[in-house]
């Protein structure tokens, strides 16, 4: 990322002896794409005012190959490319560079594989909105005049070299365009076919013969659409027009020969598959590609049918796009800032083919009842007649494996690849009977009699320090008993199996096992049970004398080439008179709900379990026990999970099921790899995949159906990774870490309206924003970021530091999580975060739990956090361990506050007043010293009526922490009580507040309105007991001076801060980050920039260097900025 130019401006400042200067600086910039275009082998991306460029060779870095800035104050909308080229070595083509009302000419140069871009002329602005541009035929030493389509239906011819317009001509159709599309390449052959305002095309030369007010008369008309049309698009070798509108569908229009137009243009076809509006439309030789506001790009062919539907971008809407026709790709930029590549033709096209087995047959006996795939050639089933078939999917053949009438009515099938292209394999019945075969060798199978009972469940697993032909298979019978058998493949097919321990799963109604894992020193058992428990079990094998583990207990058949040997105190079958051995060490009971625990797995230090519950877990093991981390869900709508992949490049695949279809999701980039529509989850499947495909084999009407997939193209398909969905509400800095590579990076997170909390790192010296991780457990949208460095007292690693994050929003939600920040030289931004969830809070929850709760007034479900800020530490030595307490501001009229407590991970409401009677809007905490050296703890709250309210909550606190010590289990709610006094800063809504301790003990409060000026207070607080005073005024806060810039921004103020020793930083909807000086009395200007970032929403500074910040606005998009004085 390249830094912007800095904007500075001055004014005198009064009461000043020397007027303060200063600079600011964009640094980093992520804004929606709003414009591609393919030039050569690169493809130049437009952001905001920037343009960038990445090239299109797989075999490259993901990174942008160069970046400059060519307007600036408009956003880019258009690139034109003079003529294509295939750029060679040294060779140059001029680009036409559009947005708003601006035009930008520059070349694009590639020179010994470097490339440059370098502005030819003057940036131009013009009279109106630019909705088009055509390069005209002009001179080959010197750029072209062009053709500009303009907001009001006129075309302008404008000399690039004279920087000015030769001609205007307007049409008669006096209205808006939504669209335009420019056709030729002569100004007495250009015809401009123009979306209105009235849903119709209009269309006209800018040739033709005027009237008398100098207006062309439109060669045609087409109506069709019920909604405004976004997109236009010509393909002059079929003679066909394209429309995109507001109501969702496409349209293609027989129009020939635009300079001949028909009387009568048919519709020749209309396509409705997007869910939402579409904005741009393009047409291929053989395909029509579309983007809409449902975040989907579709490729349709001219039979009005879907071929491909590419979905990964986050959120609402795809702004750009750009078709290479030759490679078969598509290039998609979003709102959500990223950049993908999808391919639609070719070799490299992800397909899929379904394919039935036709196994029902008189040679064939019963129909299948489970599936299991052995690698990627063969697939394994069982029937209900008891039989066993193995099936040659290269040569497609049916084989009878083995037959047993004892597993008719009931049967489970699981198994284990061995080296070698062999497999073992486990079938257990209703009898508790197991019967143990290699694939090979299934005439070698032997029966085990386990239990009185039915087998409940089996599982393999591979134990750390076991041969390549060994394998630990477990076995769940009734009362919850689960046996664990060590099975070894000698060649050439003989099996020796040795009983190793006996495990007690806890009591429930579903009690058996569903998946196995052993952390990687071996010494643990990691188990997911069916009702959603998970545990761990020690493995070490007790010392018994050998005689005792060969006394051949129990129903085995021994032959020559079977070897058994029961574990210390194992009879077979069991009964209820032997008690369980081992119970679990650590057990997170129904973590998954009640619907079970699908997988579990252990990637790198931690451990990952999914469950039917729609969600994963990250989970660590301390101290021999289970600790939870964070929960995540996949993406909306797949509710039954079933396992996770782990790629080579830190990707995360997530295996479930989406109603009816078997899904392959990818965290990482946030798309769906795989969709199979099998019917669903509860039928017997399999899924493995290799390096060339994937396959998928499910039971279904009696038959089997494989379903082959091939992998998608080995090119890159992220080009930009996304920030958010929808607009971000909100920032808050974590803290800067220095690299081993000793660069500074500042670590900061982001909310949004797509639910996400996202934590991000800016490294300064190369100013590449990187994200660490995302966050996703609130249910409605994130409004406010808190955070506070953990307690000193708190052991960390050196280098490290630990941050408490609070995030609040909608549904009167709270989440906390603990961020563990250190450096990692393996990682592309230098440092690693660990998340970690602590405690989470609802008040519908809260309410429930409430008892009488009918005698009170039910909480809206609507209420949402506007504002939370964390309060200091209580100081006491007593407390057990440290106490945060988290002041939120409430849009159903109440302050509450909070504590947590991170010991036990619970965060509990302590107190709340509804003084304000309307929605508050922000919060802010402070602390001043008393005469005997504690702490009073203060807050100031602002609401829609411009007032703010100071409070002394000292007493709630010193109550609060005072139960904490007594080890009170529920705390009885508090009241906040009434503000010691209030003021009325602003006519309307407060938008922010901040609060800081100035060098003489007095506080400086600063707030910023919806009518956009800045109010200023210094405030002195009594060391002594603040008394309740009403609203009047009283004897604990006292206000010294006042003062206010009204008008300070034209829009609403959306963040202040203030800077030490004596600047305030403001930022506002108008789109202007501003820097003032603190006079005694006044608010003196210094500089203001423009920002690229629409809606602002949010403000963060935090101190970089000496007379240096760093400041973060967020709204539609995210800029950071370096400011110096």
């Amino acid at each position: 990322m390249s830094v912007s130019p800095c904007v500075r401006g001055r004014e005198p400042a009064r009461g000043l002896i020397s007027r303060p200067s200063a600079t600011m600086e964009t640094e980093l910039l992520v804004a929606p794409i709003t414009a591609l275009e393919i030039i050569g082998d690169h493809l130049v991306a437009g952001e905001g005012p920037n343009i960038t460029v990445y090239a299109l060779e797989s075999d490259t870095s993901p990174s942008p190959r160069c970046f400059k800035q060519v307007l600036c104050s408009h956003n880019i909308h258009g690139i034109k490319e003079q003529q294509r080229l295939a750029l060679g070595a040294n060779e140059a083509t001029t680009l036409a560079v559009f947005g708003g009302k601006s035009l930008a000419i520059v070349e694009f140069s590639l020179q010994n594989s470097t490339i440059k871009l370098a502005e030819l002329f003057p940036l131009c602005e013009l009279h109106d909105w630019i909705w088009d541009l055509q390069w005209l035929e002009g001179s080959t030493e010197t750029p072209s005049c062009v053709a500009l389509a303009l907001g009001h239906n006129s075309v302008a011819l404008y000399d690039c070299v004279g920087q000015r317009v030769l001609q205007e001509v307007h049409c008669q159709e006096k209205c808006i365009l939504y669209s335009a599309h420019l056709v030729g390449s002569r100004w007495d052959s250009l015809v401009l076919v123009a979306g209105t305002v009235f849903n119709q095309l209009v269309i006209w030369c800018a040739d033709d013969t005027a009237d008398d007010a100098g207006r062309v008369r439109p060669r045609g008309r087409i109506s069709g659409h019920h909604g405004v049309i976004f997109s236009i698009c010509y393909l002059e070798s079929k003679g066909i027009l394209a429309s995109a509108s507001d109501d969702r569908s496409l349209r293609l229009w027989g129009v020939s020969n635009l300079q001949a137009l028909l009387d009568h243009v048919p519709c020749l076809l209309v396509c409705y598959g997007h869910q939402s509006r579409v904005w741009s439309v393009r047409l291929l030789h053989d395909y029509i590609i579309s983007i809409g506001e449902d975040s989907a790009c579709l490729v349709w062919n001219y039979q009005g049918e879907i071929v491909h539907s590419f979905k990964g971008h986050k959120g609402r809407g795809l702004r750009a796009v750009a078709v290479h026709e030759a490679r078969g790709c598509v290039f998609t930029g979003g709102a959500d800032s990223g950049i993908r590549c999808w391919h639609f033709k070719g070799p490299g096209t992800n397909g899929s083919s379904l394919s039935q087995l036709n196994f029902p047959s008189p040679q064939r006996k019963g129909l299948p009842r489970a599936v299991k795939l052995v690698g990627v050639g063969h697939l394994l089933i069982t029937t209900d007649a008891g039989a066993v078939y193995s099936y040659d999917l290269t040569s497609k053949a049916w084989t009878l494996v083995l037959e047993d009438a004892a597993y008719q009515s009931y049967s489970l099938l699981e198994v284990s690849e061995l080296a070698g292209g062999d497999a073992l394999c486990a079938m257990g019945n209703i009898s508790g009977q197991v019967k143990l075969f290699l694939l090979r060798h299934p005439a070698q199978a032997k029966d085990l009699h386990l239990f009185e009972e039915k087998v409940h469940s089996l599982s393999w697993s591979s134990c750390p320090g076991q041969g390549l032909h060994t394998r630990s298979l477990f076995v769940s019978g009734s009362a919850g008993i689960l046996l664990w058998l060590e099975v070894s493949c000698c060649p050439p097919n003989a099996m020796t199996m040795a009983g190793k321990r006996r495990f007690l799963l806890p009591p429930c109604k579903h009690r058996w096992h569903t998946c196995t894992a052993f952390l990687p020193q071996g010494e643990l058992l990691l188990c997911g049970d069916r009702r959603g428990s998970l545990m761990l079990f020690a493995c070490q094998t007790p010392l018994k004398s050998e005689q005792e583990k060969t006394s051949g207990r129990g129903d085995f058949s021994h032959s020559n080439s079977v070897t058994v040997c029961n574990g210390p105190g194992l009879d077979f079958p069991i009964r209820g008179e032997w008690p369980p051995t081992e119970g679990p060490i650590s057990l997170l009971f129904g973590l998954h709900g009640k619907a079970g625990v699908t997988s579990v797995a252990c990637h790198r230090d931690f451990v990952y379990s999914t469950g039917r519950d729609g969600c994963y877990r990250q989970l660590q093991v301390v101290g021999r026990q289970l600790r939870v981390l964070r929960k995540q869900k996949p993406c909306k709508g797949l509710e039954w999970l079933e396992g996770l992949r782990f790629g080579s490049g830190g990707s995360t695949q997530v295996l479930g099921f989406h109603a009816t279809h078997f899904v392959v999701w990818d965290a990482s980039s946030n798309e769906t790899l795989l969709s199979i529509p099998c019917g669903g989850g509860h039928r017997s499947w399999s899924y493995t995949r290799c390096a060339s495909a994937e396959i998928f084999a499910y039971v279904k009407s009696g038959d089997v159906v494989v379903c082959r997939s091939r992998d998608a193209p080995s090119g890159r398909r992220v080009l930009k990774d996304s920030l958010h969905g929808r607009e971000l509400t909100c920032v808050c800095h974590v803290g800067t870490l220095k690299t081993s590579r000793q660069d500074l990076v500042s670590v900061f997170a982001t909310g949004s309206e797509d639910n996400v909390v996202n934590i991000l790192a800016f490294e300064a010296r190369s100013c590449i924003l990187t994200q660490l991780t995302a966050l996703g457990d609130h249910i409605s949208s994130v409004r406010a970021l808190a955070t506070m460095e953990r307690s000193s007292a708190i052991p960390q690693e050196v280098g490290s530091t630990s941050s408490i994050l609070f995030s609040a929003g909608g549904r009167a939600q709270i989440e906390c999580y603990r961020l563990q920040l250190r450096p990692d030289h393996g990682s592309g931004s230098g440092v690693l975060c660990q998340p970690v969830h602590l405690a989470s809070h609802r008040l519908d929850e809260q309410w429930d739990r409430m008892k009488n709760r009918h005698k009170l007034v039910k909480m809206d479900p609507e209420t949402r956090y506007m504002s939370i800020a964390v309060l200091a530490r209580p100081e006491d030595a007593e407390l057990p361990a440290p106490l945060l307490f988290l002041a939120a501001a409430c849009s159903d009229g109440s302050v509450r506050l909070f504590l947590l407590l991170e010991h036990t991970q619970k965060l509990w409401l302590v107190a709340e007043s509804f003084h304000h009677q309307r929605c508050v809007l922000k919060v802010q905490g402070f602390t001043c010293k008393t005469a005997d050296s504690g702490r009073r703890h203060c807050l100031v709250s602002a609401a829609t009526d411009g007032g703010i309210a100071f409070w002394d909550i000292t007493a709630t606190i010193d109550c609060a922490t005072e139960a904490v010590k007594a080890e009170v289990r529920e705390m009885k709610l508090l009241a906040l009580g009434t503000p010691v006094f209030t003021i009325q800063a602003h006519g309307c809504g407060v938008n922010s507040l901040h609060v800081q301790e100035r060098a003489s003990g007095h506080f400086l409060v600063a707030s910023g309105s919806d009518d956009g000026s800045i109010h200023l207070c210094v405030i002195e607080v009594n060391g002594k007991s603040m008394v309740s005073q009403g609203t009047t005024g009283g004897a604990g806060i006292r206000v010294l001076r006042k003062f206010s810039r009204p008008c300070a921004h034209a829009a609403h103020v959306t963040g202040v801060q203030l800077l030490h020793p004596d600047y305030l930083l403001s930022a506002s909807v108008d789109q202007r980050l501003t820097l003032w000086y603190l006079g005694e009395d006044s608010l003196s200007f210094v500089c203001s920039k423009f920002c690229h970032v629409a809606d602002v929403a949010a403000l963060e500074c935090w101190e970089s260097g000496q007379h240096g910040w760093r400041s973060v606005i967020c709204g539609q998009g995210l800029e950071l900025l370096w400011c110096r004085v």
